[in-house]
């Protein structure tokens, strides 16, 4: 899906200040969702807004730190009336979710997301949603290793990307809402295709989250001893992999079960490059590491230079 193409084709959306919404409802509210929840009451773009979360406990706190009005175990009822409804649980929540949160949302209502995968989110939301309320899909590319919703900053997503995938006949009223919301945030909107999505962020996010995981992991089966020099001496290498391993366990279990197709085909082509090194270094061929290893590196730089880094 073209960015350019579909972009054209949108309504603009309400220019200047000014509320966006009436009532927005977060279904989860953690990292992700207190941050936005934040933003919108910082900017001003919402007029209520109010939360449902799993545990009592976090109900609580978001009410401690007034980032609701009103909180609640029980979805449906937050839902109602809201013209903005936020997913921002688990992706593997979200069927479950959906089928629970329809009966309550309101005609002309947006329900939106932050999961990491787009394609599962059209699959599992969209067939529970009534005629009159609209999906569109997103997937705010920021965050950092802490979760909870005292986690959350308003500024988490400024000069960040913010990815939208509405699916095929998606309101385009709707769509440039959610759009213009993200863009006052101050992030920067692009729309994929879902599978084009999952594909480019099993690349960029998931497999460096899996060797995260895994060389973390590794670390931890060592002997005692080993294991207490690693933690000890850790350098600048390892200490990135034990931030990006201390990510939510759960959401990133969903992750990988939800994008399960984009995330293999990559590890396959992985283990592949991976072999090519290991005889690379076997047999001493120190200008195919060079040369890698030249690559790579003009890669950081190009992410320096996008101020993605």
């Amino acid at each position: 899906m073209s960015n350019e193409l579909l972009v054209e084709s949108l309504p603009l959306a309400a220019a200047g200040g000014g509320p966006l919404f009436g009532r927005v409802a977060f279904i989860g509210i953690g990292l992700i969702g207190s941050s936005m929840a934040r933003a919108l009451a910082k900017l001003g773009l919402a007029r209520e807004i109010v939360c449902s979360a799993r545990s009592q406990a976090t109900c609580d706190k978001a009410l401690e730190l007034g980032l609701v009005s009103q909180a609640s175990t029980d979805a449906g009822a937050m839902v109602a009336g809201a013209d903005l409804v936020v997913l921002c649980s688990p992706v593997g929540t979200y069927a479950d979710l959906a089928a629970r949160i329809a009966p309550h949302c309101t005609p002309g209502a947006i329900v939106t997301d932050v999961g990491s995968v787009k394609q599962a989110v059209i699959r599992d939301v969209a067939p529970h949603l009534p005629e009159g309320v609209h999906l569109v899909p997103g997937h705010p590319v920021a965050g950092t290793e802490h979760s909870g919703p005292e986690a959350g900053f308003a500024e988490l997503f400024e000069n960040r990307w913010c990815i939208l995938t509405p699916p095929a006949g998606a309101n385009e009223e709707a769509v440039a809402k959610v759009a213009d919301m993200w863009r006052r945030f101050g992030s920067n909107v692009e729309f994929m295709e879902a599978s084009h999505h999952d594909k480019v962020l099993a690349i960029t996010s998931h497999l460096p989250h899996l060797i995260a995981y895994t060389i973390v992991g590794t670390a931890t089966d060592l002997e005692e001893d080993t294991k207490s020099e690693v933690i000890k001496f850790s350098a600048g290498g390892f200490r990135d992999f034990t931030r990006i391993a201390a990510s939510d366990p759960v959401m990133w279990r969903d992750i990988f079960l939800n994008n399960r197709e984009a995330v293999l085909e990559i590890i396959q082509r992985f283990n592949e490059d991976i072999t090519a090194l290991q005889r690379a270094i076997r047999w001493g061929e120190g200008d195919k590491l060079e040369e890698l290893f030249t690559r790579t590196r003009a890669i950081r730089r190009g992410v320096i230079d996008a101020k993605q880094a």
